[in-house]
């Protein structure tokens, strides 16, 4: 089974065997390597994993927005059933926005210090033609106000500085959708705000994907975001998927050593006052050679298999995928690309 089917509908979003690279002086960091997955239009799809696993080099790829010296060396990206990665620059920038959105992780670096919030949002939408004259500005207002902002006609005069964290936000979210997209990517769309805040920016997420018929690509190192709010997840260790499924069954049932542990370290009510469970060891350098599973070396299952071959994803349940030679009928054959 590949590793990116999981159901017969035709997705929205097909990302297969996608490799970003960035080269360093000391070596080529492998950043995101051999990662497949699909989301369906109108689901939510939650992508987890520690800092530096490859979640932000994966949503920045899809709208091919990766950095310089970084680039894709590999992989398809389909939207729709097109190659994006056959896409000019100039076919992309009519994609980005239009028809995918992202929200950045940090919406004070984000937003243009030296433009109002008015004269930003105005402009997306005249680059895309979707409102024109004052049209553009009762556009604005009607979707700051659907998205909890008071006072919206004055909203629009100011500067970036002059709102919160959580306008801040919600004015990234009023951008992302101001074209009405068919998929938002959401990196961590959370992480620099308070917990009340959070709360009523996955509530907005979640209304507006009922609402809309919208998919979303939620990046997050949370598993409780994901277990709340996606309807499938993918566990992203070392630039690398290591399992992916319904999340009610990765939950549930994980099967991957690191996602077990991932779930162990969560705090629990009934173990209050209790140390918190841990991995051991720390995540290896991205810039290490590793001939065979990433997770080896912190594994308490690991065996010799392990630390010589990478494991492929293969099937450990119903819609519920693991690379985990645990699961591998014949280790042989879940020898990693080079």
């Amino acid at each position: 089974m590949d590793a990116g089917t999981c159901t017969s509908a035709v997705p929205l979003l097909e990302v297969d065997d996608l490799r970003v690279v960035f080269p360093t002086p000391r070596g080529m960091v492998k950043a995101v390597w051999g990662v497949s997955f699909q989301i369906q239009k109108g689901h939510m799809y939650g992508i987890v994993g520690e800092s530096g696993c490859g979640k932000t080099a994966t949503g920045r790829a899809i709208l091919r927005l990766i950095p310089p010296p970084g680039k894709i060396v590999g992989g398809r990206i389909l939207f729709r059933g097109e190659n994006l990665m056959e896409k000019s620059e100039e076919e992309m920038r009519r994609v980005r926005g239009r028809s995918i959105s992202m929200i950045f992780q940090d919406p004070a670096a984000a937003l243009n210090p030296l433009f109002t919030i008015g004269q930003q949002i105005t402009a997306i939408m005249k680059r895309h033609k979707v409102a024109h004259g004052e049209a553009l500005r009762q556009r604005a207002e009607q979707l700051f106000e659907e998205l909890g902002l008071p006072h919206s006609r004055d909203l629009l005069e100011c500067y970036p500085h002059q709102l919160s964290g959580g306008m801040q936000q919600r004015v990234m979210i009023a951008m992302a959708l101001c074209v009405e997209s068919d998929l938002l990517i959401a990196d961590e769309p959370t992480s620099c705000l308070d917990v009340t805040i959070q709360s009523q920016i996955l509530d907005l997420l979640v209304r507006l994907q009922k609402q809309r018929g919208l998919a979303i690509m939620l990046i997050t190192h949370d598993l409780g975001v994901v277990a709340e709010t996606c309807e499938r997840v993918a566990v992203f260790y070392l630039g690398r998927i290591v399992e992916q499924g319904a999340v009610s069954e990765v939950f549930r049932h994980p099967r991957h050593p690191y996602t077990q542990g991932l779930l162990a370290a969560l705090p629990d009510p009934q173990r209050w006052g209790s140390p918190l469970k841990m991995i051991p060891g720390s995540v290896p350098t991205p810039l290490e050679a590793i001939p065979g599973c990433a997770f080896a070396p912190r594994c308490e299952f690991a065996t010799d298999t392990c630390g010589n071959v990478e494991p492929q994803l293969v099937s450990v349940g119903d819609d519920h995928l693991a690379a985990c030679f645990l699961y591998a009928a014949d280790p042989g054959k879940g020898r990693g690309r080079a």
